[in-house]
């Protein structure tokens, strides 16, 4: 089975002390002990940010690595990426870390690795890197669209709660026709899509929303789709 996992924010970077999406991800694999590896490219690589990300799985019952082309870790870029259970895709600026993937050629490992049934995921850049198109800040902080890898069909558009100008620059594109039609994410909500279907959303935050969101001639609509909360309901 092919799956994306694609948060609109959350996961240990935006929550270090909720870790409900990460869990989450790692109860997808079919295998007691993930290996899961994160790819912080669009970060450059941050040296905090890959501490963090161990910080956090380090917690887990999984096998945490880092995947870095900036220092590179590795013998053989392909070997590295296939031997893993999940490949989760940091933060950052998309436009360069899609331009340094084609350059290394790990955007058609990844397609080979999600056809094997190598579980993708991912926040912010590593949500919307999966779908046509994105809404990014990547070029000069302003909202824009971006081309990305087209695994999963549509749009994306994430921190849709979490950055005031993100929902008028979405309806906006998708209103003059620049953008196709997709999925606006909360943070701390996750898309879970398999065989290019979505299967679930899940939420660490039990407000957080997502919606499909559509367009009819020039007037964008949104539709709430269900989120199931991931924590008690009793907090």
């Amino acid at each position: 089975m092919r799956q994306i996992i694609a948060m609109g924010g959350g996961g240990f970077s935006m929550e270090p002390d909720n870790l409900l999406l990460d869990q989450y991800i790692l109860s997808q694999a079919h295998t007691d002990v993930p290996k899961i590896c994160f790819i912080p490219t669009a970060s450059g690589d941050a040296d905090n940010y890959i501490e963090r990300f161990y910080e956090a799985f380090e917690k887990l019952v999984c096998t945490p690595s880092h995947l870095s082309l900036f220092s590179q870790n590795f013998m053989n870029l392909k070997a590295y990426v296939m031997q893993q259970d999940i490949l989760y895709v940091g933060g950052g600026n998309t436009r360069n870390m899609l331009l340094l993937w084609k350059e290394w050629g790990l955007d058609t490992i990844l397609k080979a690795a999600y056809k094997k049934g190598i579980i993708l995921a991912g926040i912010s850049a590593g949500s919307l890197c999966w779908f046509e198109e994105g809404v990014t800040d990547s070029m000069n902080n302003n909202l824009s669209k971006i081309d990305c890898l087209g695994f999963l069909t549509g749009s994306n558009c994430p921190h849709y709660d979490g950055e005031s100008n993100r929902r008028p620059s979405y309806h906006e594109l998708m209103a003059s026709g620049k953008m196709k039609e997709g999925y606006a994410v909360d943070d701390g909500v996750a898309l879970h899509f398999k065989n290019e279907k979505l299967s679930a959303s899940v939420s660490s935050r039990p407000t957080a929303k997502v919606y499909a969101v559509n367009r009819k001639a020039s007037k964008v609509i949104e539709h709430e789709l269900l989120v199931t909360y991931l924590g008690d309901d009793k907090q």
